[in-house]
């Protein structure tokens, strides 16, 4: 502690001066952090590589997918695949599967044996499966077929 009088008032104060023992424990303990830090740190460095990869079965992992400034490619073997660049992108879930494409002259999308469907700047056209309700929609006009019920074509003027 460290003691003061003040001159405009004549009182006497005590100060805490800044080496109490938490203050000095507290700075120890710092510095031995940091120097655990630095000591530490080739350790935390030179870690071995991971380990390759491998599938459940024990073979190694194949490739899936690349990426560049042209685009980007990636088929999981008998899964998803797709392609993607500055004309546009297509996919699907799995071969014979689902599938989409889009691009700037429009988009195109079809699950085996249900929906259909192409969409671009000269109208639309879709179907909810094949040989079912179906129609088209374009500058023209719009058609449309229902199944067993009639088809009807409605002209635009």
């Amino acid at each position: 502690m460290v003691g003061f009088i003040c001159a405009e008032s004549g009182k006497y104060f005590f100060m805490r001066t800044k080496t109490s023992t938490p203050r000095i424990i507290g700075s120890f303990l710092f510095a031995g952090a940091a120097a655990t830090a630095i000591a530490t740190a080739p350790l935390t460095v030179a870690q071995p590589a991971p380990p390759p990869c491998f599938n459940a079965d024990g073979t190694p992992c194949a490739s899936v997918g690349t990426a560049g400034p042209g685009g980007a490619t990636v088929a999981i073997p008998g899964g998803p695949a797709g392609v993607a660049g500055a004309d546009g992108a297509s996919g699907s879930t799995n071969p014979g599967g689902v599938s989409g494409a889009a691009g700037p002259e429009g988009a195109t999308g079809a699950i085996p044996g249900g929906p259909a469907g192409t969409a671009g700047p000269g109208g639309a056209s879709g179907s909810t499966n094949p040989g079912g309700v179906g129609g088209t929609a374009g500058p023209g006009g719009v058609a449309g077929c229902i199944p067993n019920v009639g088809c009807a074509t409605i002209p635009v003027g």
